[in-house]
């Protein structure tokens, strides 16, 4: 399906429903090499004068190494439909298999970034990295939130200036 561009203050939607209980997909590269993973935990805002997402990695994670290494990255949201295809991007690494194929999913490139998304998705935001931060623990004022890093692989906070927003067309 064809995928529109749209002005990011014509959307309504509930960031907390989207991210935290539909999920997203992260990817980064371009369409000869890039990964993508499934992510619960991020968030949309603005600050710095633009509208942004964050989005969290943790070390271990092979996305992580795609997002570094190019100056875009997307967020995918898929319909509930394809809550097995997050799973599959969520429990496989793409440094073992090809979770993009098992999961059916279909790459696309987006032609003025030079990015991936899917074809699948309802919603893309394109973004380009602007800062990044890593969790260190000395900074939880909340020590309980240690309590999520039990192997002390801390993520690495990405934030992401929107620059695109695509819409599957109707």
């Amino acid at each position: 399906m064809a995928h529109k561009m749209v002005k990011i203050e014509d959307l309504n939607f509930n960031p907390f429903t989207l991210i935290g209980k539909e999920w997203m997909l992260i990817t980064a590269g371009n369409i000869n090499s890039f990964n993508t993973m499934t992510a619960s935990w991020g968030s949309l805002g603005y600050i710095w004068e633009r509208p942004v997402a964050f989005c969290v990695i943790r070390p271990q994670r092979f996305t992580r190494k795609f997002v570094e290494e190019n100056e875009f990255f997307t967020l995918s949201f898929l319909g509930r439909e394809y809550r097995s295809t997050l799973e599959i991007c969520g429990k496989y690494s793409g440094k073992d298999v090809n979770k993009v194929e098992m999961a059916k999913l279909t790459p696309k490139e987006d032609e003025e970034f030079k990015t991936v998304f899917f074809d699948e998705a309802n919603l893309v935001l394109i973004c380009k990295k602007i800062y990044f931060q890593d969790i260190i623990p000395e900074n939880f004022l909340d020590k309980s939130i240690d309590n999520f890093y039990t192997a002390k692989d801390y993520h690495r906070m990405f934030i992401g200036e929107i620059v695109k927003v695509l819409k599957r067309e109707e």
